[in-house]
């Protein structure tokens, strides 16, 4: 899946973990059709009269709006404002350094740890009416060779790691890169056979690549008494449960479906 997100925005998907039995099912979802009326005709242009604005408020003719082009984001941004792209590209630099990157493994078992996530650390207490504070950032990886979470702290200005954590049994939200991997894994295993049926069913293709799936997802954490046996590691391993959906088309229903994605294996929960 390539899909463009803004920074620091996520979806959740919200609702009932229902097992489902069989084979992946179609879930109809009512799709929103065109919001708003048809609109003609140009907007003002540049030297447009206000006589003109103001007959075209009295015909009730709607303009459309104007987006203005927004500002250079600049390679370190102030304050509490969001890490700009250059700064999270820099504290990832400082964070993985040769030691981490040679003895861990990222979600497709290459070297370097899976990236989680980038975000501005809270301030210290001293710093909290401090303008000028030191710009820190909080990263979080994670380590699919021993399945442990590593986050860093980075000091942008000095450029060194001020905090290292390392914990196991502990699943943060699923990250893009992982519901892709994810995906592909479920495509080629059998019990994928359901979704790649549906599929075509819904568009008369083939389903050959995540690409072709808009995805959304959860951790999967294992309840005692679980079936299959296989998957009562999941909370120890990484986990996940895809929702996914035919690109301009409905929902198709694999909650009963579980990527380990520790060991690249799929269960179907009994």
């Amino acid at each position: 899946m390539r899909k463009i997100v803004h920074r620091h925005l996520g979806k959740v998907v919200a609702g009932a973990a229902i097992a489902v039995a069989g084979t992946a099912v179609m879930i109809g979802v009512t799709l929103p059709g065109s919001a708003g009326a048809e609109e003609s005709g140009g907007g003002l242009q540049a030297g447009g009269s206000a006589q003109q604005a103001a007959q075209d408020g009295q015909s009730g003719a709607v303009r459309p709006g104007v987006v203005e082009r927004a500002p250079d984001e600049g390679e370190k941004g102030k304050g509490r404002d969001p890490l700009t792209d250059d700064e999270m590209r820099r504290a990832e630099r400082i964070a993985v350094n040769r030691q981490l990157f040679n003895s861990s493994e990222n979600v497709e078992g290459e070297r370097g740890p899976q990236r989680i996530g980038v975000d501005l650390a809270a301030p210290e207490t001293a710093d909290l009416d401090n303008p000028d504070a030191p710009r820190r950032a909080d990263l979080t990886f994670y380590d699919y060779k021993d399945d442990t979470l590593v986050t860093k702290t980075v000091d942008l200005d000095t450029g060194k790691v001020v905090e290292t954590g390392v914990q196991h049994g502990v699943q943060p939200p699923i990250s893009r890169d992982e519901m892709t991997e994810a995906a592909g894994l479920l495509i080629a295993d059998p019990l994928g056979a359901g979704l790649k049926a549906d599929f075509k069913d819904a568009t008369g293709k083939e389903l050959t690549s995540p690409d072709q799936l808009m995805l959304n997802s959860m951790v999967y954490r294992a309840t005692p008494g679980v079936r299959p046996a296989a998957l009562g590691a999941c909370g120890e391993h990484r986990c996940v449960r895809l929702f996914p959906k035919v690109k301009n088309g409905p929902w198709i229903d694999s909650r009963d479906l579980v990527i380990d994605l520790s060991t690249r294996k799929v269960g179907k929960l009994g």
